[in-house]
């Protein structure tokens, strides 16, 4: 490991820049795929999946108001007067 660190340091700036640069990218990849591999660990659970769909009933139900609200402002009753 010493002789390593010890030819890097012999190395011009440029050259070591770009083996920083590299290796960031590198751990960052690693790091990204193991996220992206918990994350699908996790949204497969069946309890996950639970809480997901319990999570989305009020949201269903704005979507009904808010189709609601569209489909009245576009379609306005006719024997209904707005008052002056």
């Amino acid at each position: 490991m010493r002789k390593i660190i010890h030819n890097l340091r012999q190395q011009p700036e440029e050259v070591r820049r770009n083996i920083l640069h590299i290796l960031t990218i590198v751990c960052g990849v690693i790091l990204l795929s193991f996220w992206v591999y918990s994350l699908g660990t996790n949204l497969g659970s069946e309890d996950t999946q639970a809480k997901i769909e319990n999570g989305l009933k009020p949201l269903s139900a704005l979507r009904g108001n808010i189709i609601g609200g569209y489909n009245s402002i576009s379609n306005p009753d006719p024997d209904l007067t707005l008052p002056e």
